[in-house]
């Protein structure tokens, strides 16, 4: 029988997929978790319980079943804003809330309402428009809002916070043809150019002003031009794609060609744009519901304007991702490049010498082919774009690589994709200070697959991935909480989330915005005009069962009645109040790295752990409570927390994996740095 002392110095791979199990062949094998529920990994290597969830509201009365979306809108440097939109009304009505530091802003446009409405008309209803087809991007006090079946429109926040409008965009439509149609009038035509803007003369009444935006086609010979305006049936001006072989000669009858069936590329019938970005003084839509594939550019400076004229650097451009595939744009995002993400692949729109793009050298190229889950936006991290794969499988980073001069997509969560099952949002809050890293989170959806199945830990939950991309770490976990994450978004660095609750029988969606002074769930602190014990404001969980944290001590749990609790005691600075959740961190299996082989046949049996603990003031080992000595101090109306080594020892029985696990039975801080532990090797 042989003793061996094995340490765990970090935890930055955090938790890596079941597959992985048996491969200690890997060096990332020793610095990984088998769970990692409830805590975040910390990117100096350890990890602490996950920051609590203040409650902010309710949207249940704004039927935020049918669809909600957080939308956040930068307007300064000193204020952000979450914007909270709801399909309200299935038939006609999207309403719209805004908050400034988590507080809802009311008497919107002195109306006397905490709210906006905005009817989408007749297209909106519930067998066609899902709100999670929104698409949003901003500029200066502007939000533009575009969806496959809705016109464009704006969300802009006037002179004060709480003036806002919302009304559809005047767009002035550029044309697609969708049913090609010729025709070889009897006229000719003489043009008075060959190149540029160019006035064509008929010998007879050949031209109407449906003409306009259609084209004609020199046959046999040189002349391609679309009609711009409209003078008389015998008189039209024109703007050559392919300049005319002579000017003031006539083209015969027979010898030229009207090319029929453009129209707006969005309307009504056609549907309208699914994405859009700015980019480079450009508003870009990319794809509509019957363009799937084209890309459309604003004139520069002039937002709304997509209609092209003589072609010139600053005017309109369209181009169509022309494939082996279709490739329906989901999202495109303004980088280094302009960044195309679809269905089947990634493309981008190359600047040779960082030259503008325009109308004459714009061209599409192909980098990666994984294809982008739709509906879900991609994030742009440091150096790459975040962008979930087609299949809702992986998490990958589009990069332009030196070394190929091309942009590659690579995996991210190739150690850890147990993680994630049918994601739905993504948002990335990015590292404020040198004590953490870039957050990126996921929501899973409500399903499982594959040889996941047999589980619903993941469903409902949000994958978290904490990456120090200069450090080489990229460190998942996930966090569980009463009932599912819905949505997610970042107010510069505030994390909003809409939490779909069970209580009392009734499914309840509420607003709630992650705190680092809570540990509780929807959870409501109060911090002033403490008296007596018992305190209302949590009718949102009336008949839940609740923690009590009073002064950092942990009273018995209580059910909430008539939106009050009851404390121990009377609080002397804090009371917190709200759902508890479970902290679990697992090791992997034990295995030393002995010159002699493996250990896996042989029972193990953990002898003693000493974890580094770091202003902790609960924890437990292997279902073990270990004693931290926080206890109150008196006259001081709270509980110290403690930093340092805690050995423990009197651990029984033999396994065949000799892991180490990690819980609390009490919702208040913890953080572990390391693990210190020694092993009895058996036969």
């Amino acid at each position: 029988m042989a003793r061996l002392q094995q340490y765990q110095s970090n935890f930055s791979l955090g938790a890596i997929d079941p597959l992985l199990k048996g491969r200690i062949d890997l060096q990332q094998y020793y610095s990984a978790l088998e769970t990692a529920k409830n805590v975040l990994i910390e990117p100096q290597g350890g990890f602490s319980r996950r920051a609590g969830l203040k409650f902010v509201t309710d949207l249940t009365a704004d039927n935020a079943s049918n669809g909600v979306m957080l939308i956040p809108f930068e307007f300064s440097t000193t204020q952000n804003f979450m914007i909270v939109a709801t399909a309200f009304n299935t038939t006609n009505t999207i309403r719209f809330r805004f908050y400034i530091n988590q507080t809802l802003i009311t008497n919107i446009n002195n109306s006397g309402n905490s709210y906006l409405d905005y009817s989408t008309g007749s297209l909106y209803s519930v067998s066609n428009y899902e709100l999670k087809k929104l698409y949003f991007t901003q500029n200066t006090d502007t939000l533009i809002c575009v969806h496959e079946n809705l016109i464009p429109f704006t969300v802009v926040r006037g002179t004060a916070n709480n003036l806002w409008t919302i009304g559809q965009i005047s767009l002035t439509k550029p044309k697609a043809q969708f049913t090609k149609a010729t025709s070889n009038p009897s006229a000719t035509i003489t043009p008075d150019a060959t190149d540029g803007t160019v006035n064509i003369t008929a010998s007879s009444g050949v031209f109407s002003s449906g003409n306009v935006d259609q084209y004609i086609n020199v046959l046999n010979g040189f002349g391609r031009a679309r009609i711009i305006e409209f003078d008389s049936s015998t008189v039209v001006k024109v703007v050559t794609e392919t300049p005319f072989f002579e000017k003031d000669v006539a083209i015969a009858s027979g010898a030229w060609e009207l090319e029929t069936g453009y129209e707006d590329a969005w309307s009504a019938t056609r549907g309208y744009p699914r994405t859009c970005t700015f980019h480079e003084g450009r508003l870009y839509f990319g794809g509509s519901a019957t363009l799937p594939s084209t890309l459309f550019g604003s004139k520069v400076g002039q937002f709304f304007d997509f209609k092209a004229d003589e072609g010139l650097d600053d005017d309109a451009l369209q181009v169509t991702l022309t494939t082996d595939n279709v490739n329906a744009i989901n999202a495109l995002k303004s980088g280094r490049d302009l960044q195309i993400f679809t269905s089947g692949a990634e493309f981008f729109l190359p600047q040779a010498d960082l030259e503008p793009i325009t109308p004459s050298n714009v061209v599409v190229k192909s980098a990666t082919r994984r294809g982008s889950k739709a509906n879900i936006r991609p994030q742009g991290a440091e150096g790459g774009t975040l962008f979930i794969q087609r299949q809702g499988k992986a998490l990958r980073e589009m990069l332009f690589s030196d070394v190929e001069l091309s942009y590659v997509a690579n995996n991210i969560s190739l150690l850890s994709s147990h993680l994630i099952i049918d994601p739905q949002k993504m948002a990335l809050r990015p590292a404020t200070d040198t004590t953490e890293g870039d957050l990126l989170m996921i929501i899973n959806g409500t399903s499982t697959d594959g040889y996941r199945s047999a589980s619903t830990e993941f469903a409902g939950s949000m994958a978290c991935f904490m990456m120090n991309k200069s450090q080489n770490i990229i460190a998942p976990s996930f966090f569980k909480t009463d009932g599912d994450f819905v949505d997610v978004a970042v107010d510069l660095d505030d994390i909003y989330v809409v939490v779909k609750r069970t209580i009392g029988g009734s499914a309840k969606f509420y607003l709630e915005v992650f705190d680092d002074d809570f540990t509780t769930d929807s959870a409501v602190q109060k911090t002033t005009s403490f008296s007596g014990t018992s305190y209302t404001g949590h009718s949102h969980l009336e008949g839940k069962t609740v923690a009590v944290v009073r002064d950092d001590i942990v009273d018995p749990s209580v059910a909430v009645s008539s939106g009050a609790v009851t404390t121990i005691a009377q609080p002397a600075t804090y009371m917190e109040a709200g759902l508890d959740f479970d902290v679990e961190v697992k090791t992997m299996p034990f295995e030393p790295k002995l010159a002699s082989g493996t250990v896996q046949s042989q029972k193990r049996r953990i002898l003693e752990i000493s974890p580094l603990l770091f202003k902790s003031q609960n924890v437990s080992i292997n279902n073990f409570d270990i004693s931290l000595d926080t206890f109150p101090i008196s006259g001081s109306g709270g509980v110290p927390t403690f930093t340092g080594t805690k050995k423990t020892m009197g651990f029984r029985g033999y396994t065949r994996d000799a892991q180490i696990t990690i819980t609390q039975t009490q919702p208040v801080f913890l953080t572990v740095l390391s693990l210190d532990f020694k092993v009895s090797i058996g036969q």
